[in-house]
C-alpha cells in the first residue's frame, strides 16, 4: 500500500540543508527499524519548504498503531525525530500533535 503524506521544514536556507545533508546518510538503525515494521520503499520529495513522503508499506506486515508505539519506545529512532524535529515543522493543516499528515488522494489516472 501506498502512504503520502506532507510536512513542512522551517523556512531557513542553512537548516534545509542541513536536513538534507542527514538524509543523505540516515542512520542504519532508522533504515532497519522501517523495514522491520514492513516498510518496503519511502522518497521525500522537497519544493520550497513544502515536504511529501511515498511510503509503501507491505500490509501483511506494517500497521500504523504498532509503528507508532514500537517507534516511541525505540531510544535511537527517538533521537532521530527529535533531531529531525529541529528542522521540522507541522503544515497549516497538520492535527496537532502530529508531524506527518496523510494527504487525500483527489486524482489517479485510469488504466487504459
Amino acid at each position: 500500500m501506498q502512504h503520502i503524506l506532507a510536512l513542512d521544514l522551517k523556512d531557513d536556507p542553512a537548516l534545509i540543508a542541513q536536513y538534507e545533508a542527514h538524509h543523505r546518510a540516515v542512520w542504519p538503525e532508522v533504515v532497519a527499524h522501517l523495514r522491520e515494521q514492513g516498510v518496503t520503499g519511502m522518497t521525500i520529495h522537497r519544493l520550497g519548504t513544502r515536504m511529501v513522503m511515498v511510503m509503501t508499506t507491505d500490509d501483511a506486515v506494517f500497521d500504523a498503531d504498532r509503528y507508532a508505539r514500537e517507534s516511541a519506545a525505540h531510544p535511537v529512532i527517538q533521537r532521530w525525530e527529535a533531531l529531525m524535529w529541529t528542522f521540522q515543522s507541522p503544515t497549516p493543516w497538520t492535527p496537532a500533535g502530529q508531524k506527518w499528515a496523510a494527504m487525500t488522494k483527489i486524482f489517479e489516472l485510469p488504466e487504459s
